[in-house]
């Protein structure tokens, strides 16, 4: 490999340590390495052109904004986990040196993901055409700061499912059955999988089961509240929607696509390993 990026949390010291170490490991042989913020999106689109791995150095929430910096380009993440769970990275921080010769070389296997697609009706004020939304793992829409249930109608397909009083709706991907989702008591997914799910938040006097949906599916959430409410994309990007607003939801043919070094494993025989954040396993 001839470039590769290095996406920090600008928050974790551990992990600019550990970004600028592995840098200094690249540039000693021969490769051309960028450093960026993960915070910094915009920045590290404009350096991801010719990129042929970009690292991720933190956690979960970092491999998601990685994932938005990666999206067009499809340049492959490997993920070093410095945070608590790293349920998508691949090294830990103390066999990242030891792995990255493996990789320069050109070995592993990709770990190919599902996004999902959003985009708002009306547009947002000051767009002519509604802009598109791409996430990972899963979109929210959810009540804003004022602690009452939203309205959510929602259709698939063009058929009318339910209408939701609720603090929101989640619809996530495979890769996000693992994550908010699994926590408000939804099904977990094989990560490879194309399905998504639809699922509410705390629902009031609604239908409180989750829709594992069809790849092929297009959902509809309309949301009714006297209130303004939230639109969350993979956790990272908050908008305001205002009552009347729908969100309109599919299968994306954007992916995700992750390098791995590690053998392949059952995701069923090491599911609870990882959900307990332990990075021991094969």
């Amino acid at each position: 490999m001839g470039k590769i990026g290095i996406l920090y949390h600008p928050f974790n010291k551990a992990a600019c340590t550990l970004a600028k170490e592995v840098s200094q490991f690249l540039i000693a042989r021969g490769v051309s390495a960028w450093l960026c913020s993960s915070w910094e999106g915009e920045s590290a689109r404009a350096q991801i052109d010719g990129t042929e791995l970009l690292l991720s150095v933190g956690g979960d929430g970092t491999i998601l904004r990685a994932a938005q910096v990666a999206l067009l380009s499809k340049t492959p993440i490997t993920g070093v986990n410095l945070g608590k769970l790293g349920f998508m990275t691949e090294l830990s921080a103390d066999e990242v040196m030891a792995r990255l010769p493996a990789l320069l070389a050109g070995e592993g296997w990709i770990d190919e993901r599902a996004m999902l697609e959003t985009e708002l009706t009306p547009a947002q004020p000051g767009t002519e055409l509604p802009p598109k939304y791409y996430a990972l793992n899963d979109v929210v829409v959810a009540r804003g700061a004022i602690a009452r249930v939203v309205n959510i109608e929602a259709e698939v397909d063009g058929e009318l499912l339910a209408t939701y009083r609720a603090d929101g709706m989640i619809a996530a991907t495979a890769t996000g059955s693992t994550g908010y989702s699994l926590a408000a008591g939804g099904p977990v997914l094989h990560p490879q999988s194309d399905e998504f799910l639809l699922l509410p938040v705390l629902p009031h006097l609604s239908l409180a089961y989750t829709m594992v949906l069809a790849s092929t599916a297009k959902v509809s959430l309309r949301v009714s509240t006297t209130y303004q409410a939230t639109l969350s994309i993979d956790g990272n990007m908050n908008l305001p929607l205002d009552s009347g607003t729908v969100i309109n939801i599919k299968h994306s043919n954007m992916t995700t696509r992750f390098l791995r070094i590690h053998p392949r494993t059952s995701f069923y025989g090491t599911l609870e390993q990882r959900l307990k954040g332990k990075r021991d396993i094969e």
